[in-house]
């Protein structure tokens, strides 16, 4: 079996061009720096803050506002374009846009682009092309 780029392995992914998967390369740099997909998805800026109170916690909690925006900016189009080419995406955007009343375009981007950290970074990890066959 045959290793791929981290360009490859995200161009091949429907909706992502040479230039968003270029940018999304650049950013991550290298893969083996993060241990898990959430550590990912928080040097993105994609992680939500947590409020514990004893035993109650918090839904509706705001988002980090730290990592590195040019990756965030990146996986956010990708997203973006990705949920209008693969169904999978459509319908996860969807669901999360009819969630929430207010400040639903934005909610469901920024969902949809964390679903797609935890796909870009098994690609990466594994130096596999997608296969929308097998869930990832």
């Amino acid at each position: 079996m045959r290793s791929h780029t981290r360009e490859e392995t995200t161009t091949n992914l429907p909706g992502i061009g040479p230039v968003y998967a270029a940018g999304i390369a650049a950013e991550v740099g290298q893969i083996d720096c993060f241990k898990k997909k959430a550590s990912l998805a928080k040097y993105a800026g994609l992680a939500w803050k947590r409020s514990r109170s004893g035993d109650t916690e918090r839904q509706a909690t705001p988002r980090t506002h730290s990592g590195d925006q040019y990756l965030r900016y990146y996986l956010v189009e990708a997203a973006n374009s990705v949920r209008l080419h693969d169904p999978e995406y459509g319908r996860y955007y969807d669901k999360k846009y009819r969630e929430v009343p207010k400040y639903q375009h934005r909610r469901a981007s920024l969902l949809t682009a964390r679903k797609l950290v935890r796909l870009v970074f098994t690609l990466m990890e594994n130096h596999q092309l997608y296969d929308p066959s097998k869930s990832v």
